[in-house]
């Protein structure tokens, strides 16, 4: 670790998985520091938390890692490199983006939506004044499109798309970020665990138990991500499975046939 220096600890892991300004997602310690090969580029350090030495290196990290040396797309975080010190740690290092969409919108002042919370330090002078009017959400919806397209043409479901896990450069850019929960997917479909996405941006099929999936589930957290940009609340706040759902359903909705062929084959089973 000696060609990086920590400046600060920006987030932790949490139980719910909660994104704090760079790659999180549910393990680890995320540190912003100086790459002192490249010129002290800014990077953020991931910490990956090894619980056991018997046990390896976690699941979860190995999926990320291996997904992310595949990518290369300007509306996805990058990975610059893989770092293994002290015996028993082992560091994404990750490009640094200063706030997530989250973030953003609560920066907003109370009058458009937001709750006047401020940037962070360094997240550019201009950044603060963009806003999110009709322009912003077409260009973070168009990068966001963007994102998710170029994972699912290179069959990759991300399964967590949510605010805080959609990062913001200094000038205004949004990328993808926490492949944590990624997951590669084919044809036929593969059985996945259906305890995947912030319960949110959750599509019906995996809150009603389904298990062979594809790209909807993350089209679904994409339109509940464009809503919330646009109406400045999420769609549908729920507070368990049960709620959410009520909650969607409460609007008639989905409409898809894929739906309500899925309903049909749970009801028969």
């Amino acid at each position: 670790m000696e060609n990086y220096q920590k400046l600060e600890k920006v987030g932790e892991a949490c139980t719910k998985g909660d994104l704090l300004t760079a790659p999180l997602g549910t393990y680890g310690v995320v540190y912003k520091a100086r790459d002192l090969t490249h010129a002290g580029r800014i990077v953020a350090l991931k910490k990956i938390r090894l619980e056991a030495e018997d046990e390896g290196v976690p699941s979860t990290a190995i999926r990320e890692i291996s997904l992310l040396k595949e990518m290369n797309d300007p509306n996805i975080v990058r990975l610059f490199n893989i770092v293994h010190a002290d015996g028993h740690k082992l560091y994404l290092v990750f490009e640094f983006l200063d706030l997530d969409l989250k973030k953003y919108m609560e920066a907003l002042p109370v009058s458009e939506g937001g709750r006047g919370k401020g940037l962070p330090d360094g997240s550019g002078p201009d950044l603060g004044r963009l806003g999110l009017g009709d322009k912003m959400v077409k260009k973070f919806m168009s990068q966001l499109c963007e994102g998710v397209r170029y994972c699912h043409s290179h069959r990759v479901l991300h399964r967590d798309l949510k605010p805080q896990n959609l990062l913001i450069d200094r000038e205004g850019n949004l990328k993808l970020a926490d492949f944590g929960l990624a997951r590669a997917f084919g044809v036929p479909l593969r059985t996945y665990t259906h305890e995947v996405v912030t319960l949110w941006y959750r599509s019906p099929e995996i809150l009603l138990g389904g298990r062979q999936y594809s790209t909807g589930v993350d089209m679904w957290s994409v339109g509940c991500i464009f809503a919330e940009m646009c109406t400045r609340k999420p769609l549908f706040a729920g507070d368990s499975e049960i709620d959410e759902i009520f909650k969607i359903f409460k609007y008639s909705l989905p409409l898809s046939s894929s739906f309500f062929f899925f309903i049909l084959t749970k009801t028969d089973s």
